[in-house]
Order: C-alpha cells, then sequence, then structure tokens
C-alpha cells in the first residue's frame, strides 16, 4: 500500500522540520508496514496532530514508530498512540515528544510487545504519582534499562513516587538519579542477567545443539517464581535472572532455553487435561520434564550435567513432605545412581529408565498418575500453590502440555479470525469481497439467511466450504535423524457434493462383484452367540451336566467335574479407516479404458468396500487427502466412523476430486490421530495410492519418503495397523522401505481395483 499525496500532504504542513526527510521515512514505513498497519500509523499522526501540542511531537512520531515497529510489531503503533493520547491531559508537549523519542530506546531494551506495553502503562502511572519526575526519568531512560528490567523500574519509580510525594524538589532529583536514595533503590533492583544482554548468545548456543532457530521472547519476571514457558513456538523466557547454587545466570538461562527447546522437540499428544485434577496434571508435567530431557541428554550429555547442577540437591528440605518426594523423585528421573531412599519412588524411576532405555514414548502419563496416587496413599499431595513454588529453577509450567499449539499461516503477516455479530458484520465490514490474503476474517456466529430467497444461506448459495482450524504435525528430516516439530499443517473440509445417484450406477455395474461381496460378507459377519459346555470353571452352571453328575454320585461313579459353561460372543472388535490419495495424478485416464480415471477407479472401489462393511457391521470412514506444500494439507471427510453409508455420504463420494500433490506422511498421521480415538482393539488403515509421496515444496524424493516410513512406524507403535494398496506399477522401489514386507499389494491393472479393495479387506480382517 502507498501512501496517497493527500496524506503526504497533511504530514508535510504539520512536520515541516522533515521536508528532505520526508518522502525517505515515509517510503520506509509503507514497506515495513501491512496496508492495517500504515492505516494506523498515518491515522496516529492525524490524531497527534489535533492535540494542537508541540509542532515537534508529529515529527518525532513518524521518525521513530518504524523503528519501534521494527523491533516489536506494528501492533505497538495503536498502543503507543493511545498511551500519549492519555497523558496529552497531563504533561507537555515537550514529554510528549519526549517519550516518542526515548521509545526506539525503550523498544531496543525490552525487545517485546507485551514489555513495551509494560513500560507505556508505568510511564501513565508515573506521570500520575509523580508529574515533575517524567521528564528527567525519560532523560535517563538508557542508564535505566540498562540495568533494570521493566518491572524493576516500576519499583523504582513507585519508591520515588511515594517517598518524595510532598517534596517536589527531591522527587526531580530522585527520578534525575541525583539522590543517594535513588542510587541505592537503583543498586537494590538490579538483576544479575538480563535476558537482552544474552539473548543472542543463547540463539547461537541452542543453534549449535540442534541445528535450528528458536524464537526467544523476554518475560516480565514479577517474583522470583517466575517460570519460563512455551507458547506458540516462542520461548518465554524471565526478563532478568540471578546466580543461583553457584551457577551464573548465564547458565540458568542455558538451563532454561535448553529444556523449552527439549518440549518443542520431543512433544507427545497427551490426554484432554479436563480428565485430570491440577496435581495430577502438574506431576504428570514432572515426568514430561523429566523425559524431554533424557532425550536430549542422550544426545547431549552435558546438559545432564548442566540440569544436575541446578536441581535441590543439599539444600534443607521443605516444609511440606510432599515436595520433597517429588523434588528427590525428579533428581532420581534425571539421574539414576541418585536414589530417592523411599521404595515407591526408587520403583517410579526403576520403570522410567528402564521404560525410555526401551524406546517406549508414553511414559509421562501412567508415572505421573503412580506418583500422585503414592503421595495420595501419604496423604501428602501439595496444593497447586505450593507445587509451584517446587525449587527446581529451569524447568517450565508445562502450558504447552495441555494448550495445543495454534499454527500461524504460510504469509509473512498473521490473519486474525474473527467471530461477529451480525450488525457489526453489517455495518462494520470493510471489504465484503476481499479474498484469502485479507488481514482479518470474520465469521458470524449463526447463519444468514437473505430475505429474497427465504431458507437458503448465504453460505450454501455464495460460500466457501467449511474448513476446521489447522492441526500441526511434526515431520521427519532423515538428514539430521530428527524430527521437524511442528512442520505440516492439515485442515479437514467437507469435499463439493455430488450426484449421489452416481453411486447408485456404480453397484448396478458391479454386479458380478457385488455377488462375491455378499459372500464376503456372510464369511466375515459375526455369528452371535456360542455355548461352551462341559467346562470346570465356566461362568453358569449347566444343568444337564450337573444332573448327569448327581446320577453318578449316587450309582456310586465318580462324578465328571466339568459341570458349568459359559456363553462367548462372536464380535469383530475392529475399525477400519480407507484413506484415498486425491493428488492431481489420479485424473489421468486408465490405460486401455479411456472413459475411466484412476478416481473413477478409487471411488468405485471406495463404493463397493462401502457397502461390504455396511454389511458387516465394522464401523469404518472414508477420508481423503491431497497436500499443495506443507502449509495446506487438505484432508476431505467423505464419511465418519458414525455417519451411515447414506446419500450425503454417497453424494460426497460422488464430487469427491483430483487435485494437488501426496504429502502421505502428514495425512497419515491425521488418520491415525481419528483411529487413535476409536474404543475398539484393532484399528486398520488402509490407504489407496497410485503414486510415491511428493509435494511441491520438497525437491529431495528421500525426504517425504522417510517422512512416510516414520509416520507408519508411529501408527505401528500406537497400535493402528498400515497397509497400502498402490496403483504404481513402479512401485516396488519404494513401498516395501515405507510400508515394510507384506504390508502393502500392488495392482498391475487397475480396472481389477474395485474386486480387489474388497477382497483385500477380507483377507486382512478374517482372523480376530
Amino acid at each position: 500500500m502507498k501512501i496517497s499525496e493527500e496524506d503526504r500532504g497533511f504530514l508535510a504542513a504539520q512536520a515541516p522540520g522533515l521536508d528532505p526527510t520526508l518522502d525517505t521515512t515515509l517510503d520506509e514505513a509503507s514497506r515495513l508496514f501491512s496496508p492495517g498497519g500504515l492505516r494506523q500509523y498515518l491515522a496516529g499522526a492525524r490524531a497527534l496532530a489535533a492535540l494542537g501540542k508541540e509542532p515537534s511531537l508529529v515529527e518525532i512520531y513518524l521518525q521513530a514508530l518504524p523503528q519501534v515497529a521494527r523491533e516489536c510489531g506494528e501492533e505497538v503503533v495503536e498502543d503507543s498512540v493511545g498511551a500519549v493520547m492519555r497523558l496529552a491531559s497531563m504533561t507537555s508537549g515537550e514529554v510528549l515528544a519526549l517519550v516518542f523519542a526515548t521509545l526506539p530506546i525503550a523498544a531496543a531494551r525490552l525487545g517485546d510487545l507485551n514489555l513495551v506495553r509494560a513500560y507505556l502503562q508505568l510511564l501513565h502511572r508515573t506521570a500520575a504519582k509523580a508529574p515533575r519526575g517524567l521528564r528527567p526519568m525519560l532523560e535517563h531512560l538508557d542508564e535505566l534499562l540498562r540495568q533494570l528490567t521493566v518491572s524493576g523500574l516500576g519499583r523504582w519509580a513507585d519508591f520515588g513516587a511515594e517517598t518524595h510525594r510532598r517534596d517536589p524538589a527531591r522527587q526531580s532529583a530522585y527520578f534525575a538519579l541525583q539522590s543517594q536514595d535513588s542510587l541505592a533503590v537503583l543498586q537494590r533492583e538490579r538483576r544479575g542477567t538480563l535476558l537482552i544482554n544474552s539473548q543472542r548468545r543463547l540463539s547461537s548456543y541452542l543453534r549449535a545443539l540442534w541445528g535450528r532457530d528458536f524464537p526467544l521472547r523476554p518475560l516480565a519476571a514479577q517474583t522470583a517464581h517466575t517460570r519460563p514457558f512455551l507458547e506458540d513456538e516462542i520461548l518465554s523466557l524471565p526478563d532478568a535472572v540471578d546466580d543461583i547454587r553457584g551457577r551464573s545466570g548465564f547458565d540458568l538461562y542455558r538451563a532454561m532455553a535448553a529444556h523449552l527447546a527439549a518440549h518443542q522437540l520431543y512433544a507427545v499428544p497427551l490426554p484432554d487435561a479436563a480428565l485430570f485434577s491440577p496435581s495430577q496434571r502438574f506431576l504428570i508435567g514432572v515426568m514430561e520434564d523429566a523425559r524431554v530431557e533424557a532425550r536430549a541428554w542422550t544426545l547431549f550429555p552435558g546438559l545432564r550435567q548442566l540440569w544436575r547442577s541446578l536441581m535441590p540437591e543439599g539444600l534443607p528440605p521443605p516444609e511440606h513432605p510432599g515436595l520433597d518426594l517429588i523434588e528427590r523423585c525428579a533428581l532420581a528421573l534425571l539421574d539414576p545412581a541418585c536414589l530417592p531412599g523411599d521404595p515407591e519412588l526408587e520403583a517410579i524411576a526403576t520403570r522410567f529408565h528402564a521404560a525410555f532405555a526401551q524406546g517406549q514414548g508414553d511414559l509421562s502419563l501412567p508415572l505421573g498418575l503412580a506418583l500422585h496416587e503414592a503421595l495420595a496413599k501419604r496423604q501428602a499431595v501439595p496444593s497447586v500453590r505450593l507445587l509451584e513454588t517446587l525449587r527446581i529453577p529451569y524447568r517450565d509450567d508445562n502450558r504447552c502440555l495441555w494448550i495445543p499449539l495454534v499454527p500461524g499461516p504460510a504469509a509473512s503477516a498473521p490473519q486474525v479470525r474473527r467471530r461477529v455479530g451480525l450488525m457489526e458484520f453489517i455495518n462494520e465490514c470493510d471489504v465484503e469481497t476481499a479474498g484469502d490474503d485479507a488481514q482479518e476474517i470474520w465469521v458470524l456466529r449463526t447463519e444468514l439467511f437473505p430475505y429474497e430467497d427465504e431458507g437458503i444461506s448465504y453460505n450454501q448459495r455464495d460460500g466457501k466450504p467449511a474448513v476446521s482450524d489447522p492441526v500441526l504435525y511434526p515431520e521427519w528430516d532423515y538428514r539430521t535423524q530428527r524430527y521437524r516439530p511442528q512442520w505440516v499443517s492439515v485442515s479437514e473440509r467437507r469435499p463439493p457434493a455430488g450426484d449421489p445417484t452416481r453411486i447408485d450406477t456404480v453397484l448396478s455395474e458391479h454386479r458380478g462383484v457385488g455377488h462375491q461381496i455378499k459372500r464376503l460378507i456372510d464369511r466375515l459377519r459375526p455369528h452371535g452367540a456360542t455355548r461352551q459346555r462341559k467346562l470346570e470353571d465356566g461362568d453358569v452352571l449347566d444343568l444337564n451336566a450337573a444332573v448327569e453328575a448327581m446320577v453318578d454320585l449316587r450309582l456310586g461313579f465318580p462324578p465328571d467335574p466339568r459341570i458349568t459353561q459359559r456363553i462367548i460372543l462372536h464380535r469383530r472388535d475392529l475399525c477400519v479407516l480407507v484413506l484415498l490419495d486425491l493428488s492431481a495424478s489420479t485424473n489421468e485416464r486408465v490405460r486401455g479404458d479411456d472413459d475411466k480415471t484412476v478416481l473413477d477407479l478409487s471411488r468405485e472401489a471406495a463404493t463397493l468396500l462401502a457397502t461390504a462393511l455396511e454389511g458387516i457391521g465394522d464401523p469404518y470412514a472414508l477420508h481423503g487427502f491431497a497436500s499443495n506444500g506443507r502449509h495446506d494439507v487438505r484432508y476431505s471427510l467423505f464419511k465418519g466412523f458414525e455417519q451411515r453409508f447414506d446419500d450425503q455420504a454417497k453424494s460426497r463420494l460422488a464430487g469427491m476430486s483430483g487435485d494437488l500433490s501426496t504429502r502421505m506422511g502428514a495425512a497419515l498421521r491425521h488418520a491415525g490421530a481419528h483411529l487413535r480415538h476409536r474404543r475398539e482393539r484393532r484399528k486398520l488403515l488402509l490407504l489407496v495410492t497410485d503414486g510415491e509421496p511428493a509435494d511441491v515444496d520438497e525437491r529431495d524424493p528421500q525426504t517425504l519418503r522417510q517422512d512416510a516410513r516414520k509416520a507408519v512406524d508411529e501408527l505401528r507403535e500406537s497400535g493402528v495397523h498400515t497397509y497400502c494398496l498402490t496403483l504404481d506399477p513402479l512401485a516396488d522401489q519404494y513401498v516395501e522401505r515405507i510400508f515394510g514386507p507384506g504390508h502393502y499389494t500392488i495392482v498391475d491393472h487397475l480396472r481389477r481395483l474395485p474386486e480387489r479393495l474388497p477382497l483385500l479387506f477380507a483377507r486382512l480382517t478374517q482372523t480376530p
């Protein structure tokens, strides 16, 4: 977006001192800000000009705000203009100009939008309590922020405002750093190591370990117990820390950053947080901390020494016995040589190290609950307030375990989705016809029905198919032998509807296959209950056998002790998910049949298999996938597990189309997530594809092949059996390496696919 000539003329009149460099300043702002941010930037200049204050106020604003936005993001424009507008009635225009002049210093020292917002609130509070102290404080801001955090600066300013409230001269001297009590409080509030001074070294440290960048963000440390946390793939660390237990503040930062990075790299999904109490969640987090640390120090043994030195070993035990047990258990989980001196805790630690040595990934949940049970038996479960005082200073608050991360879009500027009411939608919407690249997308809470077409909503008439919130999955990098965490974005969507009679036509065209399917159904359908007689340990008494035994006893013969029976229910404890490859290559014509494409054959095969599964009674789902790079993996739902194969499902299956590429690993992981929520004992994922994994943003063919193989291994470990039915005649080169021997079938004659798929399913599931 370019600045109009009208805006340029207005700014030239309001900021005459910028006349030689005005064009350069505005051109830089137009490149730095998004269209929405540039409008806010210009609106701020007009609002400041309307104040009628110091003539240089607009000039300094125009020069300073691009520098501040470069450090903290363009959202700071609205916050800074709003803060100065609130200060306008409390101080002079010169002080307002000084606020903007020093704001780049604050942004560079604080380095985070939230901290800059806290700093602006501090200015307002100081202007209200000590209006004479605001100017000298701003004049010495660089020196103050080199030594203090924003929290420490607030405490320093509050002390001066309260102590010298009735003495303006001493108050001015205090804020100008000219009094002894000012320097004494400044010395008291100083912290050992500031994050802003260590941020570059920490980034280099993490990159040297894992070969990738980890964004770091300062966090205002209000208390000594402020914990770091991981949110939206950003490592939030306290803005200042002190030396602790013989280790420097930078060592503590290294321990915090490495711990958070381990969480991001080695995270595993956990159940819904609502299933557990706060204390259970905390102890599960203790186990998850130990698990990710073990993954990290296996690769880098020096990390264990660093974390080990920060454990509360040798300190006096805490007052609450439960905290002492948790700290001893945490030490034993980190170092097996440190026995906790308690049989139950030693059993938990031994179980942890044995399971980790065997490569088991689901340790945190059972061991965390086991630790909670051990504490509950002794009535030693601490309160949540006490648990937060656990003396392991480098560990985070584990919010990342229970709050799913929200992926950002592929564009450089974040896109905001808002749910709004009807009147706001009608009166405030800027561009009703904006495309998918809009900065904000507004979604109505309810359907909107036009008056002239009663019963038909705008969504049905003009809308796009509904798309779910994206879900992030890792991807395996075979070069570094590590996961790329939160790398691929998968979105579920409902496919467009087609003509359901097309599916009925498929069934009529394959009547011969239909007779085979009917026999398949009869063979695989469970046959209800059977009775096992002549048992010694059955469930109920077998009356006939009991009478015979009594007769033998009366006649003097030894009776038969097998006088009970058991009723056995025959059922197939199985669920099936059929995953269809919907890439653009499925639109190719079948050799020898000019009327049908690969996609048509896949649709017919899925239809016949659905008919068989409907007759057998196994719960099943029909899904499909295609991809357009790692940020856009499209996952289509034709039929869910709980839905019948009715006209709605048939219309979706009839309307499916082929497009884009084949990012197989992400689709397999998402399909596995659907299957893992099922209660059935046996879970089968049946993939139908016509080619190897490929995508537009990955040139190395081995990358997505190796990732698909890793996804298959993950599914196998979670109890999901994966089988591939490939239509690629050249699949021998890669399919066995992905799915393993005996877990795939290559269909050489594509026209036989509709009959092969149901028979393959029968072969895979005929033995429970």
